[in-house]
């Protein structure tokens, strides 16, 4: 059930009595927040931890629909693409002003994001999204920040059996945009046209605060699990948490894109609480699937939308840099903003790709940005929440924010040599980079377009 977080407090206790009520709280096993780490009085021995090799990252996509010149929807345009690998022409409808047709003040585009914080009750604890508000509002999301060079980015260590995704040196990310305050989708979608510099093209978002909801979730509906690190966090049922989602955006503004923002709340699929884990997912819903009224008159809505959780250090990344390093904070954001971005209405498909360094996906002919570098990503903007160490004392957090490393449309299209997209760091025979870290991301594969099942 959905609840209003908003309540008033009739009766003022003295601190006294605060503490009282306090410890028979914790006396009777009742569960309370601190900041965004969910504490049980009950034993911690009692909930599971996931072996690190079941800890997966992944996200998807909710429904779909196909826009018409007099829907009411956020602003986007429409574009075409030969894939000279087979031949076919893709078309895609991407967020923001046309960066190959528009003129002066029309190339820069703002979309009201109207973000929900849900506070998430699960097995006695408290997983609240007003805990990590300020500090999304304040992440390079939403904040300007030059993206001119990051003090570190992914790199690829040494695994057993894949490689570890660590932190590596930093160095130039957007050197054409270099001196530019910007929000991160505008730095991603400038350098994905080259459209950088002095540019007038812009995609920004204007954050708008909107009251918090509360979600119980039943018990059969969701579990708590620990990382290896200690970490605590929710593991629920995707097609249970997907309803919830669905039920409030159909309140939304369907010009408006509306986020949903959790903290350490994470999806199983199916009934295995260990086939995990889901942490963010973008969709769209038509009139007439629970968007609103049939009758449109020719007007009809198509609301897009978008679920991400911020993920605590230590959750994913191991200590000091080690593997998934990058898998924190608004990693999972970034990755569903982007994704959004670039198709918005969840049908832009694509030949088929698959690349090893995200298998989990498979063979998937859809335009989704962030899935083929999920946990790659790169240092930007300060960090001060909760950067303290982890349950088990061990150092995960390290001050900075991580954004999602995101593939770019000529990847996606097999275009070579690239001459869509901001250059490369050092001069390359494929001229334009393929994703929004270039030279920075460690894998060959990002390197040159992307290649069949």
């Amino acid at each position: 059930m959905l609840f209003s977080s908003r309540s008033k407090v009739s009766k003022i206790f003295s601190l006294v009595s605060i503490a009282v009520i306090l410890g028979i709280l914790l006396m009777a096993g009742f569960a309370l927040t601190h900041g965004g780490k969910a504490a049980r009085a009950s034993s911690l021995s009692s909930i599971p931890v996931i072996d690190d090799a079941k800890l997966k990252a992944l996200t998807s996509t909710i429904g779909g629909a196909s826009p018409l010149p007099t829907t009411r929807t956020v602003q986007h345009w429409f574009g075409q693409t030969v894939d000279p690998h087979n031949g076919v022409t893709y078309g895609y409808n991407m967020v923001g002003a046309d960066p190959n047709k528009c003129s002066g003040t029309d190339c820069s585009a703002t979309i009201e994001a109207d973000i929900t914080p849900l506070i998430v009750n699960i097995d006695g604890s408290v997983f609240s999204g007003n805990n990590v508000l300020a500090a999304t509002l304040a992440s390079p999301q939403f904040a300007l920040n030059d993206y001119d060079t990051t003090p570190f980015a992914t790199a690829a260590g040494n695994f057993p059996n894949a490689p570890a995704l660590i932190r590596g040196p930093g160095g130039t990310l957007s050197q054409d945009d270099a001196g530019n305050q910007l929000q991160l989708e505008d730095a991603t979608m400038r350098a994905q046209f080259n459209k950088t510099g002095s540019s007038n093209y812009h995609l920004n978002l204007h954050p708008n605060v909107l009251p918090a909801v509360t979600i119980n979730v039943p018990s059969n509906q969701g579990v708590l699990l620990q990382s290896g690190r200690g970490v605590i966090f929710a593991d629920i049922s995707i097609s249970w948490w997907a309803a919830q989602i669905q039920n409030l955006e159909t309140t939304a503004d369907p010009t408006h894109l509306p986020i949903y923002l959790t903290i350490n709340v994470l999806l199983h699929i199916g009934k295995d609480i260990f086939n995990c884990c889901v942490i963010g997912f973008h969709g769209t819903r038509a009139t007439g699937l629970g968007g609103g009224s049939n009758n449109s008159n020719g007007n009809s809505k198509v609301q897009t939308f978008a679920w991400a959780s911020w993920v605590q250090p230590g959750i994913y990344a191991r200590p000091n840099g080690g593997t998934d390093w990058a898998l924190q904070d608004i990693h999972a954001l970034s990755h569903e903003i982007s994704e959004w971005a670039d198709d918005p209405f969840v049908n832009n498909t694509v030949e088929p790709w698959l690349t090893p360094t995200a298998p989990q996906y498979g063979c998937t002919g859809i335009l989704e940005t962030g899935d083929p570098v999920v946990a790659i990503g790169f240092a930007m903007g300060t960090n001060t929440f909760e950067q303290g160490p982890n349950p088990n004392g061990t150092q995960s957090a390290d001050g900075f924010y991580h954004p999602e490393d995101e593939a770019f449309l000529p990847w996606f299209m097999r275009t070579a040599p690239n001459d869509v997209s901001e250059a490369t760091q050092s001069p390359s025979t494929n001229l334009g980079r393929y994703t929004l870290m270039g030279d920075l991301n460690p894998f060959p594969g990002f390197r040159q377009p992307a290649t069949g099942c």
